[in-house]
């Protein structure tokens, strides 16, 4: 059976990423086709997971083609979400997962940033994929809001890998997570949330569980 496999880069970051680029080179080598958009869809200011959901599903075949997600941090969250309201996702793969994404950058940001950020409607956020800082809309902390853990109920077989040592997203949001799921299968890494030393690792691992040649 064809299945569709579609990469979801993380936040701030773009489809050239280290782990995209990893990850399509090792697809091409057994020739199995990746789709790898591009989430800053031309306007990084105006992202939304809302955006990222519905620019992911427009990617799917419009038969019923199994689709299995890959998805990095914030690309992994928006991939558990498309997997609870899309049942053509039938597998998900996520590499270090931004659940509590909000509640963990918030703090950092600190109180007074993040009312100014509601104040004046935008934050410069350095963006990785482009090598600067661009505005970044506080609609995207109002949206976020409302894409909870709890909402992710369906049993949809999945895959996380997340280092031990993330300083990002901390892994007992994985733990947690995959806790009160018996679909869901954790594996914890040596690494941090790059996850730049485990690609071997991370490959052997999504290899086995898609059941890729």
């Amino acid at each position: 059976m064809f299945t569709q496999y579609i990469y979801l880069h993380g936040f701030a970051s773009s489809p050239n990423s280290a782990k995209a680029r990893d990850i399509s080179d090792r697809f091409s080598q057994i020739k199995t086709q990746l789709r790898i958009p591009d989430l800053n869809a031309g306007d990084f200011s105006q992202l939304t997971i809302t955006r990222q959901i519905t620019q992911v599903a427009a990617e799917f075949s419009n038969d019923s083609t199994p689709v299995t997600l890959i998805g990095s941090s914030l690309g992994g969250l928006t991939a558990a979400h498309l997997g609870q309201q899309y049942l053509q996702v039938q597998r998900l793969v996520m590499l270090a997962p931004a659940f509590g994404f909000l509640s963990h950058w918030l703090p950092k940001l600190g109180n007074e940033e993040v009312q100014r950020w509601q104040e004046e409607k935008h934050i410069m956020v350095y963006h990785y994929g482009e090598g600067r800082s661009i505005p970044l809309s506080y609609n995207f902390v109002t949206d976020a809001a409302q894409y909870q853990e709890k909402l992710l109920q369906r049993p949809i077989p999945t895959l996380i890998l997340h280092g031990k040592k993330d300083e990002v997203i901390p892994i007992e949001a994985s733990r947690d997570f995959a806790r009160s799921r018996p679909w869901v299968e954790l594996v914890e890494l040596d690494s941090d949330h790059a996850l730049g030393n485990a690609m071997e690792e991370i490959w052997q691992a999504i290899r086995l569980f898609c059941q890729l040649p």
